[in-house]
């Protein structure tokens, strides 16, 4: 009998043992992954930033970097870091996964209703409650949090993975 509960107790060691390493492999893989993520975003955001003072063109043409609209701006600084993204905010607005408004990262892209039929703006979230997008003063650093910003919010989407 005792042999078969020094059995058991191996066996029930032995699986703890294999379930807690496989949990620290998971938490480690992944918190690896988080900062590939946040690093990647850093280096969108610092890419974005050499853009300030572009100016704002409606309809840009993709890929042009003498004038940008807001999603031509977000498509062009994503492309660089082979992110690919489809020429709209509309559209751009059902890439990657829905993010809460509350847990914003760096170069998540947030979206806005600024004319009154839904999604028509997009800019990335560049941290501490700043977007970086080309809006009509050109490609600007604005506060997510001031009234205009904050009254047209709609969603938020991670395409940063």
């Amino acid at each position: 009998m005792k042999w078969k509960k020094k059995r058991l107790l191996k066996s029930v060691l032995s699986v703890s043992l294999c379930a807690t390493t496989l949990f620290a492999a998971i938490t480690m893989s992944t918190a690896t992954q988080a900062h590939a993520a946040t690093e990647k975003a850093k280096e969108l955001i610092t890419y974005g930033e050499k853009y300030i003072g572009t100016p704002y063109l409606f309809g840009a043409v993709p890929y042009m970097t003498n004038a940008f609209d807001c999603s031509s701006f977000t498509q062009y600084v994503y492309d660089n870091f082979d992110i690919n993204l489809p020429r709209t905010s509309i559209d751009q607005a059902l890439k990657g996964q829905k993010v809460a408004k509350g847990y914003l990262s760096m170069g998540d892209l947030v979206f806005f209703k600024t004319n009154g039929y839904g999604i028509s703006h997009v800019a990335i979230y560049a941290g501490d409650n700043k977007i970086l997008h080309s809006a009509n003063k050109g490609v600007e650093i604005s506060d997510l949090n001031s009234s205009y910003w904050k009254s047209a919010y709609v969603t938020a989407r991670r395409v940063i993975s």
